[in-house]
């Protein structure tokens, strides 16, 4: 068989990147198909300031960009690709891409999760037009705008006080009564004199003729409803959503062992249940989704995966 890979690195996030990076020193033959876009979610990040060793200038594309030289300079090979079919059952893998169909004696997962939606009316439509996932592509486009921020765990309150330095009021609006965000995070939103709170709501409707207009809120204990204008000089205001994410995963499903929610169960060597495939990163079932982390879980899979092969492929 032409050209099998020793590994083949689904995703190209700081886990894959990671991966790739340790795989291509141990002088294993190996392969990173991209996706969309090379970093995963930290490629859309403004500031990297929990990273060790990150620099007060650190953002997410810089750190990036220094993990695909890396990668590069070790010899991984990187293609612009997404897989839309696995088999994992022969010894050698085969993943069948949009563009190509790979052959590989290992696979690491590391395709990672994508932003959850609201899903109310006017959301998709208005996407890019006033609704945004990301603080950091659009926040520039709200300058001395009122904008809000639906969640309320860390990453949603990080993004709004994010957003102050844009926006000129900021509105949390959570489901619940209280954050669920780290308590220094909490602290830093309260004591923000731009950031106000819309307690115990959820937005049920954003209206607007090509560019957000209006928002409908309904308070979920006192059950009302309330319809929001953009104020008439602005004629505009961002609704940012920040309310978890969902694992990209779909294409794995029947050959992978995932939990409910679709994230993949791995052991503590990033094992899955087929032998030969490893997961790494955002994908996998973890309490904690940080850049370290996928960095981390992407170099075990790595170093496992040369395991594997030394002892699954003896001549």
């Amino acid at each position: 068989m032409e050209n099998v890979y020793d590994v083949v690195i689904i995703g190209a996030g700081p886990a894959g990147l990671s991966a790739a990076l340790y795989a291509g020193r141990a002088k294993m033959k190996t392969l990173v198909l991209e996706g969309t876009k090379v970093g995963g979610q930290i490629a859309i990040t403004s500031e990297v300031a929990n990273y060790p060793g990150s620099i007060h200038d650190a953002t997410g594309p810089t750190l990036t960009a220094r993990m695909v030289e890396q990668a590069d300079e070790f010899g991984a090979e990187r293609v612009k690709d997404i897989a839309v079919s696995v088999d994992f059952t022969g010894k050698v893998k085969i993943i069948k891409g949009e563009k190509g169909t790979y052959h590989s004696k290992s696979i690491i997962i590391a395709t990672g999760a994508t932003p959850r939606v609201i899903g109310c009316p006017g959301e998709v439509e208005l996407t890019g037009k006033g609704v945004s996932y990301c603080a950091t592509c659009d926040a520039d486009f709200f300058q001395d705008l009122e904008v809000f921020v639906v969640g309320g765990g860390d990453t949603a309150v990080e993004e709004a006080i994010y957003l102050t330095k844009f926006a000129k009021k900021v509105t949390i609006v959570h489901r619940r009564e209280e954050l669920r965000a780290a308590k220094s995070i909490q602290e830093m939103a309260f004591n923000n004199p731009k950031i106000e709170f819309m307690w115990n709501s959820v937005i049920v409707d954003i209206k607007g003729d090509g560019i957000v207009e209006s928002a409908v809120f309904h308070n979920r204990v006192t059950g009302e409803t309330t319809e929001i204008h953009a104020d008439e000089e602005d004629g505009t205001f961002g609704i940012f959503v920040f309310v978890g994410y969902d694992p990209v995963s779909q294409v794995f499903k029947g050959c992978i062992n995932t939990d409910e929610a679709g994230y993949i169960i791995t052991d503590s060597q990033m094992n899955t249940n087929a032998e030969g495939v490893f997961a790494a990163g955002d994908i996998r079932v973890k309490t904690l989704r940080q850049v370290i982390t996928a960095a981390a879980d992407g170099a075990i899979a790595a170093v496992e995966a040369e395991k594997y092969i030394t002892h699954a492929f003896k001549e």
